[in-house]
């Protein structure tokens, strides 16, 4: 399984053939300008929340490889209202595709599209794949929802912010990772505004001495799991 990071909470997963995208927001990101989006496959987009720096790049991408959206019904119909064609809107519950099952779960965070229009429910990712099952939880602080994850799957590694301010900072990280039961994560939601700034081998140190493990991925980076 692929793992490829473009910067803040975007990244891609490759599994049982199929491109999944997370969040997509790199030309918004100065830290990444080095990213090419028309360069990006995809076969899904998966969608946390409506917020600008996880949809900044969606509807350019999703046009241009033709991706399908997926994402709670009202950011579905925000695409749609910009010209995107393949969708699968979801609210929290499960549903299969291609590449497995998917839970949407909850995320303690807040949603609106970037004209202001009402973006639905934020919420996080449990991707049931024939490889591996990963839990990205969207931008979200700690919360005993998490706590739930486990009964669903046991989880090869786990995609958690770690930037703080808006989010978790790596303090609460090291909590959700023991929520979720998991000892590989990595790092999202970092760096990119002065508000989330962090200290790497601190936060890593951190995940040390709880006996895990925090992965923080350059930007361009793909990691094998």
């Amino acid at each position: 399984m692929k793992f490829t990071f473009y910067g803040h909470a975007c990244f891609a997963i490759e599994t049982g053939g199929k491109k999944l995208l997370f969040d997509p927001f790199i030309t918004g990101n100065e830290l990444a300008k080095d990213i090419d989006i028309n360069k990006i496959e995809a076969d899904y987009i998966l969608v946390s929340h409506g917020h600008g720096d996880h949809v900044g790049d969606l509807i350019a991408i999703a046009n241009n490889t033709g991706a399908t959206v997926v994402a709670a019904y009202e950011v579905v119909g925000w695409a749609q209202q910009n010209g995107v064609k393949n969708v699968h809107p979801m609210n929290f519950g499960s549903a299969h595709f291609e590449f497995g099952k998917l839970h949407f779960l909850p995320a303690w965070h807040s949603s609106a599209m970037p004209g202001g229009e009402y973006g639905g429910n934020p919420g996080g990712f449990l991707v049931h794949a024939e490889e591996h099952k990963f839990y990205y939880s969207g931008d979200t602080c700690l919360m005993m929802d998490m706590q739930l994850v486990p009964r669903y799957a046991k989880l090869d590694f786990a995609i958690l912010p770690v930037g703080g301010n808006f989010t978790m900072d790596a303090d609460d990280a090291v909590i959700a990772a023991d929520f979720i039961q998991c000892d590989k994560i990595i790092g999202v939601h970092f760096d990119t505004f002065g508000y989330i700034k962090i200290d790497h081998n601190a936060a890593k140190e951190k995940f040390k001495a709880a006996g895990k493990e925090l992965i923080l991925p350059m930007i361009g980076e793909t990691i094998i799991l």
